[in-house]
Formats: structure tokens, sequence, C-alpha cells
């Protein structure tokens, strides 16, 4: 067994140091999110390895977004993979829009009145959606266009401005195939279903995507997972290690719990029993608020030394 060392906190030490320290502790939270910029470095540093990137949570509304880009502009993201909520939150910001902080403590139906938005205590302005409705509008030829819902991401990262800066327009300058299986359940899916709903067209076959990251899977050399969150875009990930290559490394960040059966609290060793991941990979569950553990890890990661 290794002696536990006591983390010591000095005067102007950096983030890295920091979490060397948790390192030196080993143990508990401190020790996953130590474990996690571990794991994550190796990652990122081995050229072999194609990284799966899923992303859940309110990760824009809680300030979360500069890291996300900064992540993807490594250009070591493979694919992609998020919700609608998450492009929805991005996009409007990219359109000139903002979040701001709010309280949870305070009547929802006057913030109904007020025409704000609540995510505990982030707020939105619902006049989003005027925003977002333009867009559509004044872009839906070319939209219409897509025949996957991978290429209408694509064709929307072209679309949006350089500055200030999105996920999709990130993603269509570096070329990371951006995966979104629930769309239809955000505001983008309601503006795509207003466009529809007043007689336009729109003709996507929801399986192509499944094909696509699939076969990226499948000719990768090697495969890594780390997911900010659980629900659909860790599951789609998940799956499509199963029918390929297992995933050699991995880590993820979640509030969920194991116990009830669900897939964003499943620990990632639960992937081995079915095929998903490597039983010789190297993975770690870090079990904290997304907003806090993520910068914690990245910038360990992001520091040189």
């Amino acid at each position: 067994m290794k002696p536990i060392s006591h983390v010591k906190v000095a005067p102007g030490m950096s983030v890295k140091e920091l979490v060397q320290q948790m390192s030196s502790s080993g143990v508990m939270g401190a020790g996953r999110i130590a474990r996690g910029a571990d794991i994550l470095h190796k990652m990122f540093a081995d050229k072999d390895c194609t990284i799966f990137f899923g992303q859940a949570g309110a990760m824009v509304p809680g300030g979360m977004k500069e890291i996300i880009h900064d992540i993807l502009l490594t250009g070591r993201i493979g694919v992609f993979v998020t919700t609608g909520a998450t492009l929805t939150h991005d996009t409007v910001e990219a359109l000139g829009y903002r979040h701001y902080q709010g309280s949870a403590n305070v009547s929802d139906s006057e913030l109904h009145k007020q025409g704000l938005d609540r995510m505990y205590d982030s707020y939105m302005p619902n006049t989003v959606y005027e925003g977002l409705e333009d867009f559509f509008v004044k872009h839906w030829d070319a939209l219409a266009a897509a025949k996957s819902i991978r290429e209408l991401l694509h064709i929307m990262g072209s679309l949006l401005p350089k500055e200030p800066a999105s996920i999709l327009r990130i993603c269509y300058d570096l070329k990371i195939p951006v995966f979104c299986p629930a769309l239809t359940d955000s505001g983008l899916g309601l503006m795509i279903w207003g466009r529809l709903a007043g007689g336009k067209r729109l003709d996507i076959p929801a399986f192509d995507d499944l094909k696509e990251i699939n076969a990226i899977a499948w000719d990768s050399k090697k495969n890594g997972v780390f997911y900010v969150g659980g629900g659909v875009p860790k599951n789609f990930c998940q799956q499509a290690m199963q029918f390929s290559k297992q995933a050699s490394y991995g880590v993820q960040i979640t509030t969920d719990r194991p116990e009830w059966g669900g897939s964003s609290g499943a620990e990632l060793r639960e992937g081995i029993s079915w095929g998903k991941m490597n039983s010789d990979a190297e993975f770690v569950d870090v079990y904290c608020d997304a907003t806090i553990a993520l910068p914690i890890i990245w910038a360990a990661v992001k520091t040189p030394g």
C-alpha cells in the first residue's frame, strides 16, 4: 500500500500543482480528479487514439462554453456528440445573446412574466428564440440541402460567424463531425419543426448518423471516450465502441449514481460487460459537478510540464 500524502496548498501555486497534490493524496474525489487529468493527458497525447467527446448538461448556461471550445480547438477531438440544448445555448450566444447570473430562490411565475427562462440560477431571455427563428428563416434553403443531422449541423457551422466563436463553427473549421441524436428535443429542433409546419421540406434519414459514427469507431486505430455528463451523448458514443474497437481510455464526469441502472450514472467499468470498454483500459469515474471538475481537470491537462 502507498501512504496518503496530505494536500498542501501554497501561495501562488498553479491548478496543475494543486492537482498534483490531489494525486499524491490519491483517494476519494480529489484522487479521482487527479486520475481523470492523468488519463485525459495520456488520451490526448496518444496520436493513435480517436477521442469521442460526449457532452450533456447545462454547460453553456453554467459558464463552461469557453472550456468546451478550447477542448475542441486542440484539434484532437475525433467525434463530438452533444445535446440539442447545448447547441441551442451555444448558438444563441454566437448570434449575440447572453446568459445571466440569477437566483434559484425566485418566483418562476414572475420570471415568466419578465420573459426569462431559468436553469437553476442561470437565466436566459426568451427573446433568443426570435433570433434563432430569424437565422433559420434566412438560411433555410442552405440547411434544407442537408442529407443527415450531422450534415445539417455542419452547414449550420458554415453559416455562423467566426466571432463570437461557437461549437458548430469551430467544428466546421476543424472538420470535427458533430452528432446530435436528440436534436428534436431542443430549441433548434423547435425552429426546424416551425419551418416544416409552415410547409417547408427537409428530408433527413435519422439512421445515417449511426452508420457514420460506427464507421469512425471501426476505422480508428484506438478509441478513447471523454464524457461530461451522460444521457444520449454518452450512450451514442458507447454503442459505437460496442461494434468496433473497445475504448482504451475513459474519463467520465457525472453527478448521477450507478445504483438506479441509468446510463448517466453507469460506471465506465460496466461497459466492459458490453464490450464497450477494454478490460485493460485506463479509466475513471469522477463524481462531481462538471462546472467544478471540468475546469480543474482541463487546466491541469492544458498546463505544460
